[in-house]
This record gives C-alpha cells, structure tokens and sequence, in this order.
C-alpha cells in the first residue's frame, strides 16, 4: 500500500498469532500481548474466585449472572478479550457454545499489565462504552488500586479508587464485601 496507509487487521490475522499471546482487533489494528506476569495472574484469579460462587453459581449470595473468564467478545468489527466479563442471566440465560460472543456482557473487569494499561484504558474502555456495557472495573495489581466505572450518557463516570486492603462494595456487585487484600496477596 503506497502513502503510509496501513492495511486492516482482520479476524484471519488475530488467528494467526501464535497461542502462546493474547491476540485482539482493536479499530482495525492487532495488538498482541504475553501472558500476563504472576502480579497480574494472581489478582484475575483471585477476583474470578471471589465473585463466582456468589454471582454465578448463587452460593452465598444472590447468583443472577454468568462470568466468563477471557472470553473472546465480538463486538462489531472489534475482537476484545477481557480479563474478566459478566452477563446478567436475564440477558443471557444460557451460555452459548461458540468462540466468539456477540453480546455486549454488562460488566467488565480488566486487570492492568504494564504493556496493557494503554489499550484497557483508552480504546478499549471505548469500545465498551459504545457497547452499552453498564459497569468496568480496572485492576492494577502494580499499584494495589481497583477503580470502578459506570456508564452515564455513553460516558464513563469514575465511582471510586480503592487501594491496599480496601473492603469494598462495588458495582454492580455490591452485596459481596470483596477485600482487596486477596487480590494483591502473594
């Protein structure tokens, strides 16, 4: 292509990168990343855990929603792969058996990587914006902070930081009094 143009990225590109990378199709572009390092693992598996049992399954608390663990989200021409994603029952009552989902999940929970805080944080917060997706979570196990976002007007409305060994009651899942500390704890 001749004038600097850049060729779109599409779904064969994303297939063709090797497994052992998390590939995405951010406005036609490709972005690649590693496997996420211990810090990163331990607060996506920990959070994961603490709202499964409550949120998904309704063990201990008031069930209602089906969270998915990295799935691959089909949004328009855009291919994201969240740490973490939920759907209300009521919207989707049954999970469906494909590789890409096409429904926008309700609630989003990205845990921050150094060479991932600048795509979550910019493009693809906007991406769910214009998806309707009602709550987003940012963790960043770096700084010890999660901070909680709602969807006003197309628009994301911070409604809190917390930090270190925080107990929190965040959107949308405030009956779980979710204690940061795990999230961070070695």
């Amino acid at each position: 292509m001749g004038g600097g143009q850049r060729r779109k990225a599409t779904y064969a590109d994303l297939e063709a990168v090797p497994p052992h990378l998390v590939a995405e199709l951010v406005d036609g572009e490709l972005y690649t990343s590693p496997r996420p390092a211990t810090p990163h693992a331990l607060a996506h598996g920990a959070l994961h855990h603490e709202l499964y049992g409550p949120f998904h399954l309704g063990r201990g608390g008031p069930g209602g929603w089906l969270l998915l663990f990295e799935p691959e989200l089909h949004l328009g021409e855009d291919v994201l792969v969240p740490d973490i994603a939920g759907w209300r029952r009521e919207r989707m009552p049954v999970m469906p058996e494909v590789v890409g989902l096409t429904l926008a999940p309700d609630w989003v929970c990205e845990v921050l990587s150094p060479s991932t805080a600048v795509l979550d944080r910019e493009k693809k917060m906007k991406v769910y914006a214009r998806e309707g997706v009602r709550h987003l979570w940012l963790v960043d196990p770096l700084r010890q902070a999660m901070e909680v976002y709602g969807l006003d007007g197309g628009h994301w409305e911070p409604l809190g930081t917390h930090t270190a060994q925080a107990h929190v009651h965040a959107e949308p899942f405030t009956p779980l009094r979710l204690e940061l500390g795990l999230l961070w704890q070695r």
